[in-house]
């Protein structure tokens, strides 16, 4: 949810959009569990300060009828009455603007403490959404959610109360007019009404363009943000100069519709002074009148209701602004609880977790507190220990999709009645053509899925009674895409295990022969890398990567494509290290690069799904099927 460039926001009373008021009373309970009293403290602090305002305001009927009037017609005027009664307005006054300021103070701490508190539970929520949430939102998306759509709701939090002080100072302003001249109240209030009519008619006017400010300022966004992303390509076919006259196009349209938008709201708040001029001096001339003709009307009254209508009119247009604001705010609330509502993944079945095991004399398992290099899953007093045996009975499987409606259904089916045993430490090597379905294999014994037919056990159990952090934890992962975070060589390589040693980081990358470059950057292992490491080669970023899944010294491997990126003299010694790694391990393999998996134990050969033929390098060779087409290609 973009927002415009600087200028005044249009003012035309918004539309509630369908469910928005259960959003705002959410938002409002959300507020509430956490600032109760500070809440009640608000309200109190408000209340105190309109009734000082409003105060004021009557104390100038008083001070003309009761205290100038007559002192003016004394020979001997005595000031001390006058000098008590400024000395308890003072104290009102001074109580009103220490309301004020504890007012403003309050909502500081309750805003910015709302907004720290969503953002906390927004992210923590993120973390155990499934990967399918990911795969079916774009990341730019979700990163509004935490940038324009929570800074909506600072909007709607500091509306709330300013909305409420002004309720109540109309309202009491408005009793207290009633009370000074029913007459002028009801001309204060027909005339205003014409201010309220011209306000909305000039908001709806500048929501038009607004609309469309909008819409050129996410064209713009877009085209800034793929020319940061496309620089090279750009670069690469000599671009520039037209890139920069596309942005001149985009840039003179949100300019054009920006002017169209400012033009019109730029007025509003001239012309509701200036009907607000307009209100009081038709009030003083008719007050006047009625002074002088009928009497009924003290000059102190009237200069009293005449100070009492400049704090009437403003809150009226104010009202209309702070409304909008929540409003328009609840667009940006119902993005971010949509996201807290999201389901997350759900391991209320799951029970076994993976635990350090001793082996004892007798044969059986003992769990340790220490790691042993033995990992047992536990379920309840039972321990079995950890194999790697993975095995796939029946696998049919579809990736999620989004319908017309927004509802999330079944796709097109990627895998097809998949069968496939394995053994403690054995090396599986998945090989075939772009789509079919090698990754897939991966991703559902991780549990980034969930199969929709069939059982996929690991070590016998099935993996749906294992809870995921768990089962993830036995499994090291690397991925085709590396990732890094912006930190220290050493720090990338020790977010694979957290407690790893210094120590244990550098033989992690010694054994996947990472150490040597490593050493030569500008300052080792403590080098800063940033923009997902783009000071380092693809093939740096995946050996770093693969130093990550080293130091996790993980019971079995997942190397979806682990060596794509490494030129072949540097594939061979990291081939050397990969199988250091993999010894007595249970590894899965996806190959591109056939040469890489000649020592495997099992080469799986899938094909739009379908598992077409297994077995090893020199049985697959023979059978002069895909995979002897693959390996000769």
């Amino acid at each position: 949810m973009n927002r415009g460039p600087g200028g005044p926001r249009h003012t035309g009373l918004a539309k509630m959009p369908e469910g928005g008021m259960k959003i705002m009373m959410r938002m409002l309970g959300y507020v509430a569990r956490h600032y109760r009293l500070t809440m009640v403290a608000v309200l109190v602090c408000i209340l105190i300060t309109s009734v000082a305002t409003l105060s004021s305001s009557l104390f100038t009927r008083t001070l003309i009828d009761d205290y100038i009037l007559p002192l003016t017609e004394s020979s001997q005027p005595d000031f001390h009455p006058l000098a008590s009664a400024l000395m308890k307005l003072a104290a009102i006054l001074a109580l009103g603007a220490l309301c004020s300021y504890l007012h403003s103070r309050l909502m500081i701490n309750v805003t910015q403490g709302t907004l720290n508190r969503l953002r906390k539970d927004v992210f923590s929520h993120m973390q155990q959404l499934p990967v399918k949430y990911f795969d079916m939102h774009a990341h730019g998306d979700v990163m509004s959610v935490y940038t324009n759509d929570i800074d909506t709701l600072r909007q709607m939090i500091s509306s709330m109360p300013n909305l409420f002080s002004s309720v109540v100072t109309i309202t009491l302003t408005l009793v207290s007019m009633v009370v000074l001249s029913p007459s002028l109240t009801l001309l204060t209030i027909i005339l205003s009404l014409f201010m309220v009519y011209a306000t909305r008619r000039l908001g709806k006017l500048s929501a038009r363009y607004f609309k469309q400010q909008q819409a050129d300022l996410g064209q713009l966004n877009g085209f800034v943000e793929e020319m940061l992303t496309g620089q090279k390509v750009v670069k690469t076919f000599c671009h520039e100069d037209e890139a920069v006259e596309r942005f001149l196009q985009l840039n003179a349209s949100l300019r054009d519709s920006a002017c169209s938008a400012n033009r019109v709201a730029n007025i509003v708040m001239p012309v509701n002074g200036n009907l607000s001029n307009l209100i009081y001096v038709v009030a003083a001339a008719v007050g006047g009148m009625i002074a002088l003709s009928l009497g009924s009307l003290t000059v102190g009254t009237l200069v009293s209701f005449l100070t009492l209508i400049k704090n009437f009119t403003r809150p009226v247009s104010e009202v209309s602004n702070q409304l909008n604001s929540i409003i328009n705010a609840i667009a940006g609330a119902s993005r971010v609880f949509d996201l807290l509502d999201e389901p997350t993944e759900d391991d209320a079945e799951a029970t076994v977790t993976l635990v350090n095991a001793r082996l004892l004399p007798d044969g059986t398992l003992q769990e340790s507190a220490e790691r042993t290099g033995i990992w047992a899953w536990k379920d309840g007093d039972t321990l079995t220990r950890q194999r790697g045996e993975v095995d796939f009975s029946g696998v049919d499987f579809s990736y999620p999709a989004v319908d017309e409606a927004g509802r999330v259904v079944s796709g097109k089916q990627v895998l097809f009645d998949i069968e496939l045993d394995t053994d403690a430490g054995q090396k599986i090597a998945l090989v075939g053509g772009t789509g079919a379905g090698k990754t897939t294999i991966t991703n559902l014994i991780n549990r980034f899925y969930d199969i929709q037919d069939g059982q996929i056990l690991y070590d016998h159990i099935d993996i749906r009674r294992i809870r995921r952090e768990e089962l993830r934890r036995s499994l090291g992962i690397v991925l085709q895409e590396t990732h890094l975070f912006t930190g220290t060589v050493m720090e990338n390589i020790r977010y694979g295990r957290l407690d790893a040693t210094d120590e244990e980081c550098i033989e992690a990358a010694r054994l996947v022969n990472a150490d040597d470059f490593i050493r030569r950057l500008a300052n080792g292992y403590q080098t800063m890398l940033a923009a997902d490491g783009g000071n380092l080669s693809q093939g740096e970023r995946q050996l770093i990567a693969i130093a990550r899944a080293a130091v996790a010294n993980p019971p079995a491997l997942i190397l979806d494509e682990a060596t794509s990126s490494i030129d072949t003299r540097t594939e061979q010694a990291v081939q050397h290290g990969m199988d250091s790694l993999m010894q007595g391990r249970s590894t899965f393999v996806i190959a591109h690069r056939l040469s890489t998996i000649r020592n495997a134990d099992i080469i799986i050969v899938m094909e739009q799904g379908r598992i077409i033929e297994r077995g090893t390098h020199d049985e697959l060779l023979a059978l002069r099927g895909k995979y002897y087409q693959l390996f000769n290609a």
